[in-house]
């Protein structure tokens, strides 16, 4: 659905999901890459990582928190759907913590091979985030969209509607 907003609405939908895809994109994909070359001889710029992750999502769930009191109706609406995302994000994080500390226990507790140990890891651990980060670039990038659009997916707005909700400028059939 479109909505009449301002600019300044539309801009400020914006930046929840400019925040998040920043610590996908910045964060976890090209800082991660880049410190890895380095973290035989330097640990800390790896060790960034999660660091940084973990205030970003932070920021997000609790600006969110604050947007249902301060923000427009369309401005909470995109803080909801990002909020929802990171707390996904943090679900698939907090399970790789989980299989690599498995993994590492069974290696060091358990006797299991270090390959095995390394497939456990890599394959039930990571290779799920790795694809979770992939996804939600993808959806982050077509809600950035929709913001820049001023658009809301009709679920959205059924589950958010009330009475200071803007006027509706053009349904649409998408979800």
């Amino acid at each position: 659905m479109k909505f009449d907003i301002s600019d300044e609405e539309s801009h400020k939908a914006k930046i929840p999901h400019e925040i998040f895809l920043t610590n996908l994109v910045g964060n976890h994909i090209l800082w991660f890459i880049a410190s890895l070359g380095i973290a035989n001889s330097y640990i800390q710029p790896l060790l960034l990582v999660p660091v940084l992750s973990a205030a970003t999502l932070t920021y997000i769930l609790w600006r969110s928190h604050q947007s249902k009191n301060r923000d427009s109706w369309y401005v909470m609406c995109h803080w909801q759907i990002c909020a929802r995302r990171s707390r996904m994000f943090t679900v698939m994080l907090m399970f790789m913590v989980v299989v690599s500390g498995l993994g590492w226990i069974g290696y060091s507790q358990l006797g299991l091979m270090k390959e095995a140990a390394y497939a456990l890891v890599g394959g039930l651990g990571i290779l799920p985030v790795m694809v979770t980060v992939l996804v939600l670039i993808l959806l982050e990038s077509d809600i950035l969209h929709q913001a820049a659009l001023r658009k809301l997916p009709k679920r959205i707005v059924d589950q958010y509607s009330g009475p200071d909700m803007p006027a509706v400028v053009e349904e649409s059939v998408s979800t």
